[in-house]
């Protein structure tokens, strides 16, 4: 009958144990000694050793030749214990066996003694699951067992453990098995049963097993199952793992706010059978690296990658801030939390993507520090002075720059001339300023008379949103500016209304105005020449969280422009 790997090779003797030297120097010591405690505590996350030493330090106190604090593995009691002929190890799994009675018949077998050994060893499972009253009866006997008795008590969860259980045992925390000595012990039992195992492979195991050799041998036993050459490939597939080409590609849609990019990767993803649940963990340890890169010196000795992915780790952080990251890390545990509630795991998955792709839709303060430190990059490296991206069906550059209003000659204000403000309710233009261009009169002939304007000519700009979205792109200085704005059509003229009074100001300077044509151009196909709106009322329109922040920083982006 076939043995999977992890009990094939479950060690023997306290050296064959990886990644636990503090816990299997000290028992070899007590038993060399003759110091052996009446009653020890295992703590630690699964799959780290624990029933293995306390199946091993049970052999070593009863057996007829120990080695140096070993057992001989060669002896009858030894070789009784592993047959299970000899009965003096009992097993116990306090999860069934977590009441009262069960308890009360474990004392009155302990004042047995031994058959054939020296002790008699209690081994308690997830001691953590018994009932008050089944603790509270294992009390007495755990602090003044017989002689021949000892008790080794093992758990995940010690907090749950009384703390007049803990005072009685000799307590020891296993540790976590570190990667580099996981894949280490991965590589000897891939040599034993002759699989080919790839460095990556080993590495990307011992990240998933997070510490548990158990779920490592598990994994490597899986893989094998399938070929005898086990990749990186085959292990993300096994596992059910997104892939760090697919990491990559979603940080970049965070990055670059290509919502529908970051969607259609996650709908990939989801028809290939990748668990969302699982993609949500590998998005929170991606973003944990770029967070060590940004906050940790020395980050590669942290991370568990190959030097050409922490290459790739390092220019995906560029990308980001620490705020920025840390809001990613925050919203992807919440979601994760909401799918094991039962939500659902694919649409918890793509609205927790669309929520990082459009920051603006989100209002917690998390995410308006994430803005905030956004907008203060941009402000120090000067990336609002960029020129834009060029649109999808652009015009000819010469032409583009015909429509557009004249610009001051060199040594003037560096100012674009606006039209006339439109009034409202009536519609009547003002007249206009000294720079004005519109209307222009004729000199020397009597003035035509001008047909008043119709209030159907007039009509709010309903792509206000697609807009924004294309100027988001062009120009993020003004972006902040206008949110909370909305738009007007008069004839080729686009009305800007706006509560915020540094409209006119930014509008005034060429490039901020050329980026408002080209995304107007954009949206609409249609070239405008741009204004103000003038409402006669005070009506207060509801602002962005950062629209102060904004108007705060107004004279550190103008002289970033310029």
């Amino acid at each position: 009958m076939y043995q999977v790997l992890y009990r094939k090779y479950r060690p023997r003797v306290f050296a064959d144990v990886y990644g636990q030297e503090h816990v299997t120097s000290t028992l070899q010591n007590e038993i060399q000694q003759g110091r052996v405690s009446h009653a020890y505590l295992f703590t630690g996350s699964r799959g780290t050793g624990k029933t293995t030493c306390a199946k091993i330090l049970a052999k070593a106190v009863n057996c007829e030749n120990p080695i140096n604090g070993e057992p001989c593995n060669e002896c009858e009691v030894c070789k009784g214990l592993d047959n299970g002929s000899i009965y003096d190890v009992v097993e116990i799994d306090a999860a069934s066996n977590n009441g009262v009675d069960n308890i009360r018949d474990l004392r009155e077998e302990a004042n047995y003694t031994p058959s054939r050994g020296k002790y008699r060893v209690y081994i308690i499972d997830e001691v953590h699951m018994l009932s008050t009253g089944a603790f509270n009866a294992l009390l007495k006997t755990l602090e003044e067992p017989p002689a021949h008795v000892i008790f080794i008590l093992a758990t995940t969860e010690v907090h749950k453990l009384p703390a007049t259980i803990l005072s009685r045992c000799q307590r020891f925390d296993f540790k976590r098995i570190q990667p580099e000595t996981m894949a280490k012990r991965l590589n000897q039992v891939a040599d034993m049963e002759g699989i080919e195992l790839d460095g990556d492979a080993a590495i990307l195991i011992a990240r998933i097993a997070d510490g548990a050799l158990r779920d490592g041998l598990s994994i490597l036993d899986q893989c094998a199952s399938r070929s005898k050459k086990v990749t990186s490939e085959l292990v993300s597939v096994v596992a059910g793992l997104a892939g760090k080409e697919a990491l990559f590609k979603l940080s970049s849609c965070i990055a670059n706010k290509q919502t529908s990019e970051a969607v259609n990767i996650i709908a990939d993803l989801y028809q290939n059978s990748f668990d969302m649940e699982r993609l949500c963990v590998e998005m929170i340890n991606h973003f944990r690296n770029f967070l060590i890169v940004k906050t940790v010196n020395k980050s590669r000795e942290l991370i568990i990658c190959t030097d050409s992915e922490f290459s790739s780790i390092r220019e995906g952080a560029a990308a980001f801030s620490l705020e920025g990251i840390i809001y990613a890390i925050d919203l992807l545990e919440k979601t994760l939390i909401e799918i094991k509630r039962g939500a659902s795991a694919r649409i918890e998955v793509e609205m927790a993507f669309v929520r990082l792709c459009s920051p603006k839709l989100e209002e917690s303060n998390e995410a308006l520090l994430s803005r905030i430190a956004e907008l203060e990059r941009k402000l120090k490296t000067g990336d609002f002075a960029k020129p834009a991206v060029q649109a999808a069906q652009p015009e000819p550059e010469q032409e583009e720059e015909e429509t557009l209003e004249e610009e001051p000659e060199q040594g003037s204000e560096n100012e674009l001339p606006l039209p006339e403000e439109i009034t409202e309710p009536e519609l009547q233009p003002e007249e206009p300023e000294q720079k004005a261009e519109l209307p222009a009169e004729p000199k020397n002939e009597e003035p035509a008379p001008q047909p008043q304007p119709e209030v159907s000519s007039q009509f709010e700009f309903m792509q206000w949103g697609d807009f924004m979205d294309v100027l988001h792109k062009e120009d993020i200085a003004l972006y902040g500016v206008l949110s909370g704005s909305k738009g007007f059509v008069r004839g080729e003229y686009f009305l800007i209304d706006s509560p915020n009074a540094t409209v006119r100001d930014f509008i005034k300077i060429p490039t901020h105005a050329k980026a408002v044509k080209k995304a107007l151009f954009e949206v609409t196909g249609k070239q405008f020449k741009l204004g103000l709106f003038k409402r006669k009322d005070n009506t207060q329109i509801k602002r962005d969280p950062l629209e102060d922040l904004i108007s705060q920083a107004q004279g550190n982006i103008k002289i970033d422009i310029r």
